[in-house]
């Protein structure tokens, strides 16, 4: 599989700087520094409980910072009036590791209810027309009227996605996009999230535990170490190293 080459913006969309948090007497994150481009798939790689989830959760404002600064689209997170926090969530896609939709609700019905909620002005033709540009956007235009119980576990993130992308958000957030779906399956997410960043041109990071998945969708990959971010770079340049705490991972994922 090709690597996935590099963008060559220097605007930054997220700005991570010094940051720690802890729960208790449990160091989660030790001075975490990372930036996410404009434009580009930041793949963000770690062992199960190295702080990945939780880094998510302080980007969103959804927890706080010990230490440290999280500037997401020239805003300071934690320091922004509850009213902005929610305005720049809007700015900022999460799409979630079990896509998180309505069983009660069919297809249309879940991509119609973020728009209806939170874009009032829209008439119910704009309405129906974002939902059925956002399924034919995810390949999936044929499944408006079912359910999410019809759907496969495939079928189900895609939509996931799409429910994330009807808002229009400029940075993407990927939760284990891959995880629990079969090898061809992986495949073809893979292919939706560069098609989803090329088409809407968004700026997302991406975390995994799928190194396939790293190296397809990653401009650059930063690895998650001790809660810090030690290896930074491409793919390559991340794993081209004997260091003990990266080589088992590697291995894991590409027995030789």
């Amino acid at each position: 599989m090709q690597e996935k080459t590099k963008t060559s913006t220097s605007e930054k969309v997220i700005e991570i700087k010094g940051l720690y948090k802890s729960f208790g007497t449990y160091d989660v994150l030790k001075g975490v520094d990372l930036d996410l481009f404009k434009g580009e798939n930041l793949v963000v790689l770690g062992k199960s409980g190295t702080g990945k989830s939780v880094l998510i959760k302080i980007i969103v404002g959804l927890l706080t910072p010990d230490i440290g600064e999280v500037k997401v689209l020239d805003q300071i997170v934690d320091t922004i009036t509850y009213r902005d926090l929610l305005a720049l969530r809007l700015k900022v896609g999460f799409s979630f590791q079990n896509s998180a939709l309505y069983d009660s609700m069919t297809i249309r019905e879940n991509l119609e209810f973020p728009l209806v909620r939170n874009q009032k002005q829209l008439t119910k033709q704009e309405v129906s027309s974002a939902v059925e540009e956002m399924l034919e956007a995810v390949g999936l235009s044929n499944t408006i009227n079912q359910m999410p119980s019809e759907l496969s576990g495939g079928q189900r993130k895609r939509i996931g996605v799409a429910r994330t992308l009807i808002l229009r958000p400029e940075i993407m957030l990927y939760d284990e996009p891959t995880a629990g779906l079969d090898p061809i399956t992986c495949l073809e997410i893979n292919s939706l999230i560069n098609e989803i960043q090329e088409r809407f041109h968004t700026s997302s990071i991406v975390i995994t535990h799928d190194l396939t998945c790293a190296k397809a969708v990653g401009n650059r990959v930063a690895m998650l170490l001790d809660g810090k971010f030690e290896r930074q770079g491409t793919f390559e340049e991340v794993f081209n190293t004997n260091d003990k705490r990266v080589k088992p991972f590697y291995d894991y994922n590409f027995i030789q």
